[in-house]
């Protein structure tokens, strides 16, 4: 890629698909991921499983897309444009579920993170009963990581995910279900500090941060998947992909926005406003020091 003007190169964007619900209250899904996508300077592609009629206070309906146009999505950006890293989330069915890991295996994606989401903020039922067997059976063998939270591994993993030791049972059978490594998001948990541990086949990491007393909270788990997909497109290793992507979901809690009369949206944009706000203040810093350069009376001590 080279630009107009100059004819120099350009770095070649990192693609990002997602294969997610679309949220019209645009905190979560869809909206959610191109946002995190853009903002972490990828490139976001989609193909939509679901539209919902949605707020931050609840789901009010729900329509499926028939799950060969969902595959027509995914072809159609797969055989005209580059994937680096794709993530799923709401699947809505067990059809869709499976015309998305035909459309995955086919075109052979990588760096697939797969979000299994279950359940809305507001409790709202978001998977077929009938469509988790086929999630664990079908598309987490074809996953680079997959993140379910606390009640999502318990469902899947049938065991506790009280104690550390529960959760790391629970990340080992999750691992025997094929994906490549497996995060559980603590954020559900208890206790100052929200712990994700990771589990990578051979080792487990854990990944710390402050739990915030906000219930603006929507769309974390949407966000936090694009984000890892996102470094994973940029080629960070995946230890320190998920690192990034959790230091950028902590900071979009820390700086929710208390929109709308439910759980608001996390902040897509903190990390953006961090360094224009740090920008804004090198800028200030840097005109003071040329006006006291530029003024020798100001240089003596009085």
């Amino acid at each position: 890629m080279r630009t107009p003007e100059t004819g120099s190169a350009l770095p070649e964007p990192c693609c990002v698909l997602t294969i997610a619900g679309s949220d019209s209250g645009g905190g979560a899904g869809i909206q959610a991921d191109i946002k995190t996508i853009t903002v972490l300077g990828g490139f976001g592609m989609s193909a939509i499983t679901a539209l919902t009629a949605q707020n931050t206070r609840e789901v009010q309906a729900i329509q499926a897309v028939p799950p060969d146009f969902v595959l027509r999505q995914i072809e159609a950006v797969a055989t005209d444009l580059p994937i680096h890293a794709a993530k799923t989330g709401m699947l809505a069915n067990r059809e869709i579920v499976e015309a998305v890991s035909q459309g995955i295996d086919r075109f052979q994606i990588p760096n697939l993170v797969v979000d299994p989401v279950f359940i809305s903020k507001g409790g709202d039922p978001l998977l077929a009963e009938d469509a988790v067997e086929a999630l664990s059976r079908s598309l987490f063998p074809l996953a680079r990581l997959i993140t379910p939270n606390l009640h999502e591994a318990r469902i899947l993993s049938g065991t506790g995910v009280e104690s550390e030791e529960e959760r790391r049972e629970a990340a080992r059978r999750l691992h025997g279900m094929g994906p490549n490594a497996v995060l559980i998001k603590g954020g559900h948990g208890e206790g100052p500090e929200a712990e994700d541990l990771l589990f990578d086949g051979s080792a487990f990491h854990t990944y710390s941060g402050p739990r915030f007393d906000t219930p603006h909270t929507h769309g974390t788990g949407c966000t936090l998947s694009a984000a890892i997909a996102t470094f994973l497109a940029k080629r960070l290793e995946l230890v320190e992909a998920v690192q990034e992507a959790k230091r950028f979901i902590t900071e979009a809690i820390r700086l929710s926005v208390p929109l709308g009369k439910g759980h608001g949206p996390t902040n897509h944009y903190a990390a953006g406003l961090r360094n224009v706000e740090r920008d804004r203040v090198l800028g200030a810093l840097a005109r003071a020091a040329t006006t006291i350069l530029e003024e020798p009376s100001l240089t003596k001590l009085s």
